[in-house]
């Protein structure tokens, strides 16, 4: 749990930690590093500090490091990546905390901060089709006719289904094939090794908006109780002194 004051820059780190020898199919069909992302949702008014306000320290964490708000309405909600996962397994957040003094919609309590973070490359295009970063199964049952591979390193693979006709599926470049020749197989059962090495993972932590007049109200309230126990301690010693005094005099 963190706690922030109005106005202030304060960061919040997202670590994506992963084994580094662990490779991932690129888009071209051959091996590389991760890549990593982060989203990050905080509450109304909290958001993406500026960079001239940014100290000495976090503008070099934030070198190579581009955060952007999700869009000019929801600047609450941060977004980054993909970017080299081998360089940043920790992504620092420059955050700004609101001032309810100025924002009336913010108050002096306690908001949750939701993160989500991944690693490796996504299974599905924006379009809708499938990466290369997938498992391939068999869409029937039969016996495998044939494997062919192109110049392109692609395989074909051609399945005798069990009703005698022959269906043929595309295996992209780089995708290893686990299956040989007539072999027999079952319906949504693996032609391939399953490329995906990466992953996906949520978080919810909490921020306090710290109200200033609170802090010093407790502080004050902390020293006038430590002078005052401080006292009572001297007053105490004081009266032990004076009962040790009368009695060597009795």
């Amino acid at each position: 749990q963190k706690s922030a004051l109005p106005d202030q820059v304060f960061e919040s780190v997202v670590k994506i930690p992963y084994d580094l020898k662990a490779k991932q199919i690129l888009g071209n069909g051959q091996k590389g590093g991760l890549n990593v992302g982060a989203v990050m949702i905080l509450p109304e008014g909290f958001k993406l500090a500026p960079n001239n306000q940014l100290d000495e320290n976090l503008k070099k964490k934030m070198k190579g490091v581009y955060i952007t708000p999700y869009s000019k309405d929801k600047d609450n909600i941060l977004v980054i990546g993909p970017i080299a996962g081998e360089k940043y397994q920790e992504i620092t957040f420059p955050l700004l905390a609101p001032n309810p003094e100025t924002n009336k919609s913010v108050s002096f309590i306690k908001y949750p901060i939701y993160v989500g973070a991944n690693r490796g490359r996504g299974q599905v295009y924006p379009t809708g089709e499938k990466t290369n970063n997938n498992l391939y199964v068999a869409e029937t049952s039969g016996k495998i006719n044939e494997i062919i591979t192109s110049e392109k390193g692609e395989s074909e693979i051609k399945i005798l289904g069990n009703n005698g006709a022959i269906q043929t599926q595309l295996i992209p470049k780089g995708v290893d094939v686990i299956v040989t020749k007539d072999q027999i197989i079952q319906k949504d059962q693996s032609l391939t090794v399953n490329p995906n090495v990466g992953g996906f993972g949520q978080v919810e932590s909490e921020i306090v908006l710290q109200s200033p007049s609170r802090i010093i109200g407790f502080l004050a309230f902390c020293f006038i109780t430590i002078i005052t126990q401080t006292f009572f301690v001297l007053k105490k010693k004081q009266f032990e002194k004076v009962q040790a005094l009368e009695f060597d005099q009795n």
